[in-house]
C-alpha cells in the first residue's frame, strides 16, 4: 500500500467549497502525487452510505479540481446527479502521463517525456484506487472525466482497459495524438468491450483536430458496442477549447450520474447509444 501523509491538507479555493489534500508516495512513477478529495456535504461521514468513486486528470487545486468539485457540489444538492467521491489527481508532468506512445514526430516534440500512460493508469489502478478504497467509504463504482490530453486519455483507457472504470466522460479529447491512431482501431476495439454496463459521454468544441475524431468515435461506439453501453455524444460547436470544459461539465455529469430518467439527460441508453445534437 503506498504510503500517504498522516494528516490531511485542509484547501478552500471558495467559502462554500472543502475538500482534503493528501500525499502518496509512487513506487510505479518513483515521485510524490497530490491527490485532492472531495465529498459532497452530508455525505461520507462514518455512518454514510458508500459512495461511487470519480477519479480526474489535471485535478490539482490551480487546475480543473475546484470547478468540477463545485458543479458535484451543485448538482448533487439539486437533487440532479447521485452523490460521488472525487478524487483529483494533481499533475506533475502532465504531457507525459496523458499521452500514449507516438510515431509522429512533431507530437514527440511537446515535452520532454511523452507516452506513459500506461504507466500512469497503473498507478491509478495498483496505488490510487487501493489507498481510496482503504480510507474511503466508496463502492465498486468508478468513473473518470477530463478534457484534452485528459481526454484522450480517457479514450485510450476505454479502449485498452474498458473494465477499469464504469463511467467515462470524455471532453474534447486530443484523439489527434499520433495521427489518430486510438480513432483509427477503434471498430475493433468497440466490437471487443466486455458486456457489463457502461454510461460514456463525449463532446467536442470548436476544434478541427478533434471535431472529426471524436464524431468517428460516438459513430464507432453507436454501430459497434454492446447492448449495455450508454453514450451521450453532444457535440458544442459554439465553445473552444478553453471554454468546453465548464460549459459541458454539468450536461456531463448528469448524463453519466443523474438522477432523472435518460430522456431527462440526453442520453439514449444500451445498443440504441446515439447523439445528442
Amino acid at each position: 500500500m503506498p504510503a500517504a501523509s498522516s494528516q490531511p491538507q485542509a484547501a478552500r479555493p471558495a467559502p462554500t467549497l472543502t475538500f482534503n489534500t493528501y500525499l502518496l508516495e509512487s513506487a510505479v512513477l518513483s515521485e510524490t502525487r497530490r491527490i485532492n478529495v472531495f465529498v459532497p456535504p452530508g455525505h461520507g461521514g462514518k455512518d454514510a452510505a458508500p459512495l461511487p468513486v470519480l477519479y480526474m486528470p489535471d485535478g490539482g487545486q490551480a487546475e480543473d479540481f475546484p470547478h468540477v468539485a463545485e458543479t458535484v457540489q451543485t448538482l448533487v444538492a439539486a437533487g440532479r446527479m447521485m452523490p460521488v467521491l472525487l478524487v483529483g489527481i494533481e499533475n506533475t508532468e502532465r504531457r507525459r502521463d496523458l499521452t500514449g506512445p507516438t510515431t509522429v514526430e512533431s507530437d514527440k516534440k511537446i515535452a520532454p517525456r511523452v507516452g506513459g500512460s500506461a504507466a500512469f493508469r497503473q498507478f491509478i489502478r495498483t496505488e490510487l484506487m487501493p489507498y481510496i478504497a482503504a480510507n474511503f467509504r466508496v463502492t465498486a463504482d468508478k468513473g473518470i472525466v477530463g478534457e484534452s490530453l485528459a481526454g484522450l486519455f480517457i479514450v485510450e483507457t476505454l479502449l485498452v482497459e474498458p473494465a477499469l472504470f464504469d463511467r467515462y466522460v470524455a471532453i474534447s479529447p486530443s484523439v489527434w495524438w499520433n495521427d489518430e491512431a486510438l480513432v483509427r482501431a477503434a471498430d475493433a476495439r468497440i466490437k471487443a468491450l466486455p458486456a457489463a454496463p457502461k454510461k460514456i459521454f463525449l463532446t467536442s468544441a470548436d476544434e478541427d483536430n478533434i471535431v472529426p475524431g471524436t464524431a468517428r468515435l460516438a459513430a464507432a461506439l453507436l454501430a459497434h458496442a454492446p447492448a449495455a453501453v450508454s453514450l451521450t455524444f453532444k457535440p458544442m460547436p459554439k465553445e473552444h477549447h478553453g471554454t468546453i470544459y465548464r460549459a459541458s461539465e454539468a450536461v456531463a455529469l448528469e448524463a453519466v450520474y443523474g438522477t432523472r430518467t435518460a430522456a431527462g439527460t440526453g442520453a439514449v441508453p444500451g445498443k440504441s447509444a446515439g447523439a445528442a445534437q
